[in-house]
Parts: C-alpha cells; structure tokens; sequence
C-alpha cells in the first residue's frame, strides 16, 4: 500500500510539472539578479545590482543577451557586449546555448514567468533573477 502511495504522488508531481516550452515568452527582457544558490549551498543575495540582463528572443528560438547599465535619467549605458545564442528543448528541458568569438556554453533555464527567472549554469549555481524595475528617485 505504501509503494502504491509513493508511485501515485510521484505521478502526480510529474504530471504537474509546467511544460518547458512555456517558459519562451517570458525569458525577452530586462532581468536583474535578485540572489545566487551556489552549488555548495551558499546563497549570495543582490541588494543592488550595477547591470541588468537584456535578453531578446526571436521567434526562430535565437537570440542575445546583453549587460545594461541603468542611467539615472531611465536610459541604459551600453557595454557593447552581445552573447549569441539559440534555445533548445532536450529531455524536457530548455537549455539556452551561448556562443561568442572567446568561449561557448551552456545553461538550463529552470522556470520563467512574469516575475522570476532561474536559470542554472555548468557550475551548478543557480541564478535567480526578478524584472528589472528603474530606480525611482521622485
């Protein structure tokens, strides 16, 4: 009887788990980090963050991610630098495949909704982001 329990709330947490394909259309935008979960378990939360994450998605599954400065005035400073990068769906999971002229690489995006954004690296860390909101200073 317990087995039998086990392997009904087991089907039942896999059922519901939200198709990864769902996550797409919230990834374009501006993402800052709200905390990192280290592989050892460590947490580092971001009080405040200098950059800000621009990602942009295509339709065709590419896109790029760029570092932002948020300005005073609601502008961003630009670092010119741009990460390419195309999304996969594997094994139920989307992973976002990076690639520029010094380096490749791979994440796995965890969840994406309206407000929170996790995404997981190589290393194990776990980067949790929230919408980037521009500072009011009225």
């Amino acid at each position: 009887m317990k087995r039998l329990l086990i392997l009904l709330l087991s089907l039942i947490t896999y059922s519901c788990k939200e198709p990864v394909e769902n996550f797409i259309p919230h990834l374009n935008g501006y993402w800052e980090i709200e905390k990192v979960i280290l592989a050892s378990g460590d947490v580092h939360d971001y009080k405040y963050n200098p950059l800000v994450d621009y990602f942009k998605l295509t339709d065709s599954l590419k896109g790029y991610r760029k570092k932002l400065k948020p300005l005073l005035d609601g502008t961003f400073a630009d670092s010119k630098d741009t990460e390419q990068f195309n999304i996969k769906i594997e094994h139920d999971s989307l992973n976002i495949y990076y690639n520029t002229k010094f380096s490749s690489w791979k994440e796995t995006i965890l969840s994406a909704s309206d407000n929170q954004l996790k995404i997981i690296n190589a290393n194990k860390n776990i980067y949790i982001y929230k919408p980037y909101k521009p500072l009011n200073i009225n």
